[in-house]
């Protein structure tokens, strides 16, 4: 059996602590058995390490959240990384042209497609094993995992299966009920519906035969090339609700979406991350801040106080939902970015008289991590290293630095740093178009920069 983990996400939902490169799911907000912070995919993954899923995990995701999930899990994991951000259906017939074409799975595997981030129990995933041996008894094209609902909810879709379900086996869906408003939703309890938690699975030759009849690519580096002529359309709306041979099992036990300000709330233990005092007489009042300056909250009940370098929130609990919509049409920079190599924070975005741009930000390299050896063609840099030690490499010569240290980058320069120790320096970008397109990347480890200035010695900056 193979998992196909689906990361997406726009950023507006948690905004403005999640963005177009930190989605929901990568929210250090939820604490683990250690008493640490951790974003609900990381508690996903040691959930699949737990039970011996995560070795057959792939994660198909987008490129700007690729150095977030190798920072957050590892450079190692497996990734299916879309040439651009379409839906859920084009991201699966990726993958699967993927598992195919370049895995070379066979075709008679099970596949089985799950959302990054459901908060769920360790026991769900004992459930998700089942699908495989559901798919081969059942000779199902597709099989589900329905969720028994706790309430009539209006935020999810349903499924009405033809008979009453239970956990012990898989029954056949009669129809689908997408976000029936709260009378609507109870009707369908009492017709043994389920909430639809987006998890499904079939036979790799399924898909493979599926994008056939369509006329699509089954060759990875093909459906790369045509990737942006597949539909914007749902997994759900364009394989699954169309399919007529299709069961679904039953999974009862807590299972929540994450995806608004008042649910993720529910599930901190704690009402105050970051710097700042909620008073007393603040009733089911959470602040999270991610601000080196405090925040305090006098008198504010039933609210969510949200602060991060891209923004600050203040929200009643049950208005939060309506954050999207609010932000649907504001585009900006990501202000705070998660890497392979450690972290950037943007202090400051100003344009200049003569046209020019500078920029400012605050850059956090763990130890053992490297910047790639890199070129920029818009613009100089200086950075003013104030904590931590590590190697500089400019136009291959290599130097050791620390703190206090002040390394001039002009325009076209090569340039890299790794950090010995946990590093933090102050970056100073000044040119015509400051944005992340600008660069060239040359080496992407420390090793293969190494070889560019291998007959240097170590010299200090002075």
């Amino acid at each position: 059996m193979k998992l196909i983990l689906l990361s997406g996400g726009s950023g507006k939902r948690l905004w403005p602590l999640s963005n177009d490169s930190r989605s929901k799911q990568f929210l250090k907000v939820l604490r683990n058995n250690h008493d640490c912070l951790e974003s609900m995919v990381q508690r996903v993954w040691s959930q699949l390490e737990s039970v011996n899923l995560s070795e057959s995990a792939f994660i198909a995701t987008s490129k700007p959240q690729v150095d977030m999930l190798q920072s957050q899990l590892s450079e190692g994991i497996r990734l299916i990384v879309e040439p651009e951000r379409r839906d859920t259906f084009p991201a699966i017939a990726l993958a699967s042209s993927y598992l195919y074409s370049v895995e070379g799975v066979s075709p008679e595997e099970i596949v089985v497609v799950l959302p990054v981030d459901p908060y769920v129990e360790e026991r769900f995933f004992e459930c998700v094993k089942k699908l495989e041996s559901i798919i081969e008894e059942t000779s199902a094209n597709l099989a589900l995992i329905g969720v028994k609902p706790t309430f009539p909810s209006e935020k999810y879709g349903y499924i009405v299966p033809a008979k009453a379900p239970d956990t012990e086996q898989s029954v056949p869906v009669q129809r689908f009920e997408e976000k029936p408003n709260q009378e609507k939703a109870a009707q369908l309890i009492s017709e043994n519906a389920l909430w639809n938690c987006g998890v499904f699975a079939f036979k790799l030759d399924y898909m493979i035969s599926l994008l056939l009849d369509k006329g699509l690519p089954i060759q990875y580096e093909e459906m790369i090339k045509s990737y942006n002529e597949l539909p914007k359309i749902s997994f759900d709306y364009e394989v699954v609700e169309k399919e007529e041979n299709i069961v679904v099992a039953m999974y009862e036990g807590e299972w929540k979406d994450l995806g608004t300000w008042n649910t993720l709330t529910e599930e901190m233990n704690t009402n105050l991350l970051g710097k700042g005092i909620i008073s007393e007489g603040c009733e089911n009042t959470h602040l999270i801040n991610e601000l080196d300056i405090p925040v305090t909250i006098l008198g504010i009940s039933n609210a969510v106080i949200a602060a991060s370098p891209d923004g600050i929130l203040v929200t009643d609990k049950e208005a939060s939902p309506r954050i999207k919509d609010i932000m649907k049409n504001f585009n900006q920079r990501p202000m705070y970015e998660e890497r392979r190599w450690g972290w950037y924070r943007v202090l400051d975005h100003t344009k200049v008289e003569n046209g020019n741009e500078v920029l400012t930000k605050r850059i956090g390299v763990h130890a053992g991590k490297n910047l790639s050896y890199q070129i920029h063609h818009k613009r100089s840099e200086v950075w003013t290293i104030i904590s931590g030690e590590g190697q500089f490499v400019l136009n291959d010569q290599l130097y050791h630095v620390k703190p206090g240290d002040v390394l001039q980058i002009p325009v076209g320069a090569k340039h890299a740093i790794r950090a010995i120790t946990d590093l933090q320096f102050v970056e100073v970008q000044t040119g015509s178009e400051l944005i992340e397109e600008d660069i060239i990347r040359l080496c992407m480890t420390w090793e293969e920069t190494l070889d560019c200035c291998k007959d240097c010695i170590v010299k200090v900056i002075r």
